[in-house]
């Protein structure tokens, strides 16, 4: 989708953190742009060139950062927009396509491509077996760009409906108590025995795995860097001597029929 005349502008994730889980499609985007936009821990995984500018503002600053990025293609640069982990889940991809729609209309001549990555959940979930083996879905625990009430009543009815749900956002200092209520919600609808994944920083060298029953699952085990993951009625955990536990949703579905 690009305009004539127009540079480009290419979302790219950097994947969960390991090097390894960056794509070779991003990796080309990053050798061809000479600028980039990003939360400053992203781009500094990127090992970039002198003559590559980088250009770091806030986390919470994604629209702004997104109207700065289209200005500069505009201006006929090869921009590089970057995003942990795959820069269409809750990440950069959006901001750009909100801004693109609402700008004005020189905007919509500007190339644009989004490059997929491996996003925190599949990273967390391989660690650990495959608890996404059947049905699921992913939620961000933010209620800044939506209302807690919301949040509660889709976490209420995606446990209802048996999915496996992974959490994103789950916790921070600005909003400390989201994820305990999240658990309480669940537990409303769940049996206390079923597994909770805590994985922080999946394939980096502080990454820490941790699989507890719903009724014993604590917040205080979770930060940003933490991807939640909630098992379904279905999802079983495997105890293995010697060996990590592992945790997998059958591809089968054995419940009650609707």
């Amino acid at each position: 989708m690009s305009g004539e005349g127009a540079g480009r502008v290419t979302v790219i994730g950097t994947g969960p953190g390991d090097p390894r889980q960056m794509t070779p499609e991003a990796g080309e985007a990053v050798a061809r742009a000479t600028r980039f936009y990003g939360y400053g821990p992203y781009l500094d995984r990127l090992t970039l060139r002198p003559d590559q500018l980088r250009i770091a503002s806030d986390n919470r600053e994604e629209l702004d950062r997104a109207k700065a990025a289209i200005e500069d293609a505009l201006h006929g640069h090869e921009v590089c927009v970057v995003s942990g982990g795959d820069p269409g889940v809750f990440a950069m991809a959006a901001a750009l396509c909100e801004a693109i729609d609402h700008g004005p209309e020189a905007w919509k001549g500007v190339g644009f491509e989004v490059v997929p990555g491996v996003t925190a959940m599949l990273a967390v979930a391989a660690r650990i077996g495959a608890p996404l083996g059947h049905d699921f879905c992913a939620l961000s625990l933010s209620d800044n760009l939506k209302p807690w009430a919301v949040i509660e009543r889709r976490l209420r009815l995606l446990a209802e409906a048996g999915l496996v749900i992974a959490l994103y956002n789950p916790i921070s200092r600005a909003r400390p108590w989201q994820l305990g209520a999240a658990f309480e919600v669940l537990r409303a609808e769940l049996a206390p025995s079923v597994p909770v994944i805590f994985g922080r920083a999946a394939g980096r060298p502080d990454e820490a795995i941790r699989v507890v029953p719903l009724g014993e699952a604590d917040p205080a085990l979770a930060d940003m860097a933490t991807c939640v993951i909630i098992g379904s009625p279905e999802t079983r955990r495997v105890a293995r001597p010697g060996q990590t536990d592992l945790v997998y949703t059958p591809r089968f579905y054995a419940g009650p029929s609707t």
